[in-house]
């Protein structure tokens, strides 16, 4: 009977030991699959997009802007509105260590952005200063591996000459994002769907300190632009405003060398 139960209590332990092992491996898993996001995301060196803006709402009503967004590295971005004319000129300046500036040039001011006031919305877009700013999402939140599922995605194909956008069911990870415990955010958790095949999230889910969705990220017509994965389409939906920013990338150059320069306050009022 000893022996039975001896060997019952080493049985035990390897079954702890190895369930223990299991776990790890399973947030390694969601740890290394986001920092594979992290570094697509932020592959270039630096990157100078164009960008078509649709503001639509819940009748249906556009208004179109354009906008120029430069970013250097994974921790610096410059967004300047250049249309319409009671726009132009806004900019959003996103520095290390969540230093951010906002330039409103009806009032030849330059701000700091405070911590508290990051989820406002960007000049009337359903992004907030928090969803704008240059970040690895590896250092704001903790991942835990949820499963894979499979959605519809927009693929580039060729037939023949003709190369167009097909819809197909892709695999994709599925990522809860928990923010880390110094991290000041108005989210509970996002919910990211991460492909399987290039590491992209075209989705993500926000969600409010109540744990309510009220966010939607879907990222589109992702392709490889000079060696680089971008997605050339990306629409932010509020669920509770009924409305959505829509963003089409008409201009994107990557790796041609931008001046540190132009992500200082100074840059921003010019």
């Amino acid at each position: 009977m000893k022996k039975f139960w001896g060997l019952s209590t080493v049985m035990l332990g390897v079954m702890v030991s190895v369930l223990q092992i299991s776990a790890g491996e399973k947030q390694r898993t969601a740890d290394e699959i986001l920092e594979k996001v992290d570094n697509l995301l932020n592959a270039p060196r630096d990157q100078d997009l164009s960008i078509k803006v649709i503001l639509t709402d819940k009748d249906g009503r556009e208004r179109i802007r354009t906008m120029r967004m430069l970013q250097k590295g994974s921790d610096k971005r410059m967004i300047r509105f250049l249309s319409p004319a009671d726009q132009r000129g806004i900019a959003f300046l996103s520095l290390p260590d969540d230093v951010m500036h906002l330039y409103l040039p009806a009032f030849k001011k330059t701000r700091r952005i405070a911590s508290h006031v990051k989820n406002r919305r960007f000049a009337g877009t359903d992004f907030t200063y928090e969803d704008l700013e240059a970040k690895r999402y590896s250092e704001k939140y903790v991942p835990k591996l949820l499963g894979t599922k499979t959605r519809e995605c927009l693929i580039l194909e060729k037939d023949g000459e003709k190369t167009e956008w097909v819809a197909k069911e892709i695999d994709h990870y599925l990522l809860q994002l928990n923010p880390r415990e110094d991290v000041r955010t108005d989210y509970s958790k996002l919910i990211a769907w991460i492909r399987t095949d290039n590491s992209y999230p075209t989705k993500i889910e926000f969600y409010d300190k109540g744990n309510e969705l009220y966010k939607v990220l879907i990222a589109e017509k992702i392709k490889k632009v000079d060696g680089y994965w971008v997605a050339m389409e990306t629409t932010m939906e509020n669920l509770e405003r009924e409305h959505k920013t829509t963003m089409i990338i008409e201009e994107v150059k990557f790796d041609s060398g931008l001046s540190k320069d132009k992500f200082t306050k100074r840059y921003l009022s010019r």
